[in-house]
């Protein structure tokens, strides 16, 4: 076809459309390249991540494990004559159990870690390592269970309940007083009953 006198051929030519394609695939290549790259790095995160979650779990196994070795050291020190504590304060109890279960049809609905009687009180003990006003809440609430086992078996013994802990906040101290809990604080290598506040009157279920 003849292009008419004055009039350029706007059509493109080979030469510029096959350098549109080689630079298409220039950039596609660069694409594909960099698209692998981020593949790579995405595994080796992933890699990275998979290497700290073990590590992470490692050191909650290690963490855990003297927790509770810790834990078990604490409760033996208040477990150690505990009962004598309590002698002047009227309760004269002798017989102290630890880790004390309460079972409802083969199922457990409560522990305590040590469980004081005689014939007229029972007393349960929560121990913590670090004692918290949730761990104050919870063995109200624990206190409760118990009392309604010991109705359900006739046990009509009256119940009193203490907290003791390695550490004890002031706060927390103040928080078991105000209801009516007895508080028990590590002070170096013995144990001893927390001071009373005046005026203080023990919680009896």
């Amino acid at each position: 076809m003849r292009l008419k006198a004055g009039k350029r051929d706007k059509r493109p030519s080979f030469r510029s459309v096959w350098a549109a394609f080689q630079e298409t695939d220039r950039k596609m290549q660069e694409t594909d390249r960099k698209m692998q790259e981020t593949d790579r790095k995405m595994q080796e995160t992933a890699q990275q991540m998979k290497e700290t979650d073990r590590k992470i779990a490692e050191l909650s196994k290690n963490i855990g494990g003297l927790s509770g070795s810790l834990g078990r050291l604490i409760e033996s020190m208040f477990s150690a004559k505990l009962w004598e504590l309590f002698t002047g304060l009227g309760y004269e109890f002798t017989k102290g159990c630890r880790d004390q279960e309460f079972r409802e049809r083969k199922r457990v609905i409560a522990e305590a870690d040590i469980f004081l009687e005689n014939g007229e009180y029972a007393m349960p003990v929560e121990i913590k390592t670090i004692l918290s006003r949730e761990d104050v809440d919870e063995h109200l609430e624990r206190i409760e269970k118990i009392r309604g086992y010991m109705d359900a078996k006739g046990d009509g013994r009256r119940l009193a309940g203490a907290v003791a802990g390695g550490s004890v906040g002031e706060d927390v101290r103040r928080y078991a007083h105000k209801h009516g809990l007895y508080v028990l604080v590590q002070c170096g290598v013995a144990v001893a009953l927390a001071e009373l506040p005046q005026g203080f009157k023990p919680k009896i279920w």
